[in-house]
């Protein structure tokens, strides 16, 4: 490509170093980068509910994540995350090659592991709930519920998206905008990993010691 053609946006060209026009793709995933930084906004404040909320006092003598967590059950939820961003990743980097198949199969392992992640969160909230844990308890476990779930609702959206992101590669290729929404989908599911790192080690290994 020329460095006066415009970029055709029904065929992503990415990596192409000869071209110094408009990069579409990069301008929309900066603003996707900048509307995640106030999702980790809702995440920090949410932390610092929890965090204040942790103390003993604040259980009212009813259980504490002492009692029901089980890190071992939650390294398997990590396992899987981890998994799960690692097969996107590698689904990622067949588009460079514009290997179609490639990224479809890196989508739907992907796609497999989060489910698998948020099966197992399920289960833990509903055998949680069978004893007696839920938001009406106390403070504390109100904090610890509504911190985990509303990362699992964000891996709920996510799951969804992937589906989404399946069949517009399988029915468009790789345009400008599945392009475009694929990196900001790995962004956005990259960033539940982590936040995922902060959950497991502050409130579920953390909250297990205390």
């Amino acid at each position: 490509m020329s460095t006066h053609d415009s970029p055709d946006p029904s065929k992503a060209v990415l990596w192409d170093t000869h071209y110094h026009g408009h990069d579409v793709i990069s301008t929309r995933s900066f603003g996707y980068f900048l509307y995640l930084l106030s999702d980790g906004m809702l995440f920090a404040t949410l932390f610092a509910a929890y965090g204040v909320l942790s103390y003993s006092h604040s259980y009212f003598n009813g259980p504490t994540p002492a009692d029901f967590v089980h890190p071992w059950y939650t390294f398997t939820q990590t396992v899987a995350l981890f998994l799960s961003v690692l097969a996107y990743g590698m689904g990622m980097s067949a588009v460079k090659k514009g290997n179609k198949a490639g990224l479809m199969n890196g989508l739907i392992a992907a796609f497999v592991l989060g489910v698998i992640f948020l099966g197992l969160d399920i289960h833990d909230m509903m055998d949680l709930a069978a004893h007696g844990v839920t938001v009406q308890t106390s403070g504390g476990a109100s904090a610890f519920i509504v911190l985990t779930q509303v990362h699992a609702a964000h891996i709920f959206f996510g799951l969804i998206w992937i589906l989404v992101m399946i069949a517009q590669v399988a029915g468009k290729g790789f345009t400008t905008d599945t392009v475009g929404r694929l990196l900001s989908l790995r962004m956005f599911w990259h960033l539940q990993a982590i936040i995922w790192v902060f959950v497991f080690v502050f409130v579920y290994l953390w909250g297990y010691m205390s």
